[in-house]
């Protein structure tokens, strides 16, 4: 393969970039800080909002930019501006909640960076939730509502995204495959129990290749690291695409090179090896 500096690198959060515990560990945030300092366009790749971004990250010295709903919101991080938006339409996500509404979920919807979610099924959290380092963080991030359709309503504009999280997996396959019939969605599961729901044709990939152009920099210079359905696309846009030990097999297929896991800070030692370039390895 042809040697190549990389100027960007696209990093995932959960099952990425956090360990298992949702900590960003002080290894894994130095060697970000010396990336930046070096000049790379460092920025987080997540399903999450940016306010759903660990206060750590969004607070780090040089991260100018960041990829938040699967690519629905590209941000510049010191202004607030939006760089570029594919947001999914209020009709189609009335859609998504009326399908949600026929099996046990959990659901969110997501307007300008922030996720909202009804008061009764915030309370049930933990009955959705399976990684219980996740209660917390939820029920920090989420403004709670009455009812989401009346949300829907009386908000202007359309939406990041929506979020199912389903209590019994055999419902979320079902809801997959009604879902996937409307033709109308993006797709994606960062989480076995959860689906996430963008307009058509958003993802990960696409962003950080986009972001690339307004910056000059070439798809062959950008690099990311993913471990679940929602990195696939993003390990296949860009020019080197890093899986974690711990992702799925399917993301593992379309990955350029395999680094250690989310606990042993894998996403910074592949930072360390091809960005930093110590160890002697280029890509």
């Amino acid at each position: 393969m042809e040697k190549k500096e990389i100027k960007i690198v696209g990093l995932d959060l959960d099952g990425t970039l956090l360990t298992d515990k949702k900590e960003l560990l002080p290894y894994t945030k130095n060697v970000i800080g010396e990336a930046l300092q070096n000049g790379t366009v460092v920025l987080v790749a997540t399903g999450r909002p940016w306010t759903g971004v660990p206060e750590e990250l969004r607070e780090l010295q040089g991260m100018d930019y960041a990829l938040t709903a699967n690519g629905a919101r590209i941000i510049e991080t010191r202004t607030g501006k939006v760089l570029e938006e594919h947001l999914l339409s209020k009709e189609a996500a009335k859609k998504a909640i009326a399908i949600g509404r026929k099996y046990d979920t959990l659901l969110e919807v997501y307007f300008d960076g922030q996720g909202y979610a009804q008061k009764d099924e915030i309370a049930q959290v933990r009955k959705y939730h399976k990684n219980p380092n996740m209660w917390d963080y939820f029920l920090r991030t989420r403004i709670a509502v009455d009812r989401l359709e009346d949300l829907l309503d009386e908000k202007e504009g359309n939406l990041d995204k929506v979020q199912m999280l389903f209590a019994d997996m055999e419902e979320r396959e079902e809801a997959w495959k009604e879902l996937e019939r409307e033709g109308v969605f993006e797709l994606v599961g960062s989480l076995q129990y959860n689906i996430e729901i963008n307009a058509v044709g958003v993802n990960k990939g696409t962003g950080l290749v986009n972001l690339g152009k307004m910056l000059g920099i070439r798809r062959e210079e950008i690099m990311a690291c993913g471990d679940g359905d929602n990195d696939i696309a993003m390990l296949k846009e860009v020019g080197f695409g890093v899986a974690m030990a711990n992702a799925e097999e399917k993301v593992k297929a379309v990955a350029d090179y395999i680094t250690e896991s989310n606990n042993d800070e894998g996403a910074a030692k592949a930072i360390e090896k091809f960005v930093l370039k110590r160890g002697g390895e280029s890509c």
